[in-house]
């Protein structure tokens, strides 16, 4: 078990004023009660926001106001009593400000929680004390190590069903925090919580006393987040290119878009990819007017030199820092289409705002949950399945490794026919685990 305190200092947290979290969590865990308390008890919860909420939970009978219904915010959700869509919510307090996404627990609804938690840096997992670690605890922390959400939360909640016993805390946290260690998380810290009362959420719990770490609000407001991605390896994908051809900007041509990661600067020598072209800003408009300098997420305009062909897709990059070209594609991905992905399977690939045709020329393996085994040449992943893909796609695109980059290291599968989305990926992650078994070897995998 990994109870971590943590202590930080006016200039750090200063330095990291905002932090994205998601929650996940078997159905019934009690994610949203979870995340109504945390806005209830912090004050950021408008007057009439909370009278709507009293109103509905008396319609229904309940005594009291049932705080799920804060994030509860679809008719399904609420007359179903569960979370189907990804709940955004924004929320201060003195110390930092949140930007929280509440994703569904139930395992049809993966795909929701691979979206929540693709942009967090905090991962609050929940766990029902009466019922410890199950399959969708253990498949939202792979999700969690596959998308390196670098810090995890494990909150084991209800505890006042099991009568705020110690060892029933002890057990799941020690449990729970070995098999994320074998998943490459790198911190656990163990929250002993009961949402339905307040305890150990904003407020310290009176019948936990053996407990002395922090509460859950605590945690997120003391945890050193690093999402400055102005010192990452700079990345523009290109969005849309600029040529109004007035008689006031005869000559004008900008390639505009979003930094995805990293700072460019006037008179720095960049590469347009995948043509390999090299030349050098000479002007950078941002909001209109002429800047010097222009860093992530800063929607920007770059000016080039010389007049290179450059459209929609197209990456640039520093002269000396360009990613490599490449046809052929390794990735772990998540499934989250009903329809199975298949070897031979033509996709469409869609990486930045760059979207090309492609093949999956192989599946060598695809995780097991309870053991982190690999199931070797499974032809095929399912819904909410794991596992290595090799795709080869039909124009060479200039991909980073996901350890690197989550914005130019991920990219997403898109059936041709319809344009639903099949697969999230991230190119060049794997696991540290043993070796795949034999082909006819009991898998031990999921059935749905």
């Amino acid at each position: 078990m990994t109870t971590t305190t943590t202590t930080t200092t006016t200039t750090e947290l200063s330095a990291t004023t905002l932090l994205r979290f998601a929650t996940a969590g078997s159905v019934d865990d009690g994610k949203s009660t979870l995340v109504g308390r945390l806005l209830h008890d912090s004050k950021s919860v408008l007057a009439d926001q909370l009278e709507a909420v009293e109103r509905a939970s008396a319609s229904r009978g309940q005594d009291g106001p049932d705080l799920a219904l804060l994030t509860d915010g679809l008719r399904a959700e609420r007359e179903q009593g569960i979370t189907i869509d990804v709940a955004y919510r924004y929320f201060a307090t003195p110390r930092r400000r949140f930007i929280l996404a509440d994703t569904p627990g139930h395992v049809q609804y993966t795909r929701n929680m691979v979206t929540g938690a693709s942009t967090a840096e905090l991962t609050v997992i929940l766990v029902d004390a009466r019922h410890g670690v199950v399959e969708q605890t253990r498949r939202h922390a792979a999700i969690a190590a596959l998308l390196r959400v670098p810090h995890v939360v494990l909150a084991v909640n209800k505890m006042d069903l099991v009568d705020y016993r110690e060892p029933v805390f002890a057990a799941i946290a020690e449990g729970f925090t070995a098999y994320a260690s074998e998943l490459g998380i790198p911190e656990v810290t163990a929250i002993p919580i009961s949402a339905l009362v307040g305890d150990n959420v904003v407020e310290p719990s009176a019948t936990m006393d053996w407990y002395g770490g922090p509460t859950v609000l605590e945690h997120l407001e003391t945890v050193p987040v690093s999402h400055d991605l102005a010192h990452c390896h700079a990345r523009l994908p290109v969005q849309y290119v600029i040529r109004p051809q007035t008689a006031e900007h005869p000559d004008y041509r900008g390639y505009a878009g979003q930094i995805a990661a990293g700072t460019f600067r006037v008179g720095e020598q960049v590469t347009v990819l995948p043509s390999g072209r090299t030349t050098r800003i000479s002007g950078i408009d941002l909001l209109g007017r002429p800047v010097d300098v222009a860093w992530t997420p800063q929607s920007v305009t770059l000016l080039l030199e010389d007049d290179l062909d450059v459209s929609r897709g197209d990456l640039i990059v520093p002269g000396e820092d360009a990613p490599a070209i490449t046809q052929d594609i390794e990735a772990t991905v998540c499934h989250v289409a009903d329809q199975p992905l298949t070897v031979g399977h033509r996709v469409l690939l869609k990486h930045g705002t760059r979207t090309v045709k492609a093949i999956v020329k192989d599946i060598p393996s695809r995780l097991t949950l309870d053991d982190l085994s690999l199931h070797a040449h499974p032809e095929r992943l399912g819904a909410n399945d794991i596992g290595r893909v090799r795709i080869r796609t039909a124009e060479p695109l200039p991909v980073d490794a996901y350890a690197d980059s989550r914005r130019t290291g991920s990219f997403i599968l898109i059936d041709p026919a319809d344009g639903t989305t099949l697969t999230a990926g991230m190119a060049g992650e794997s696991f540290a685990t043993p070796e795949p078994v034999k082909d006819g070897a009991d898998e031990g995998g999921w059935d749905f």
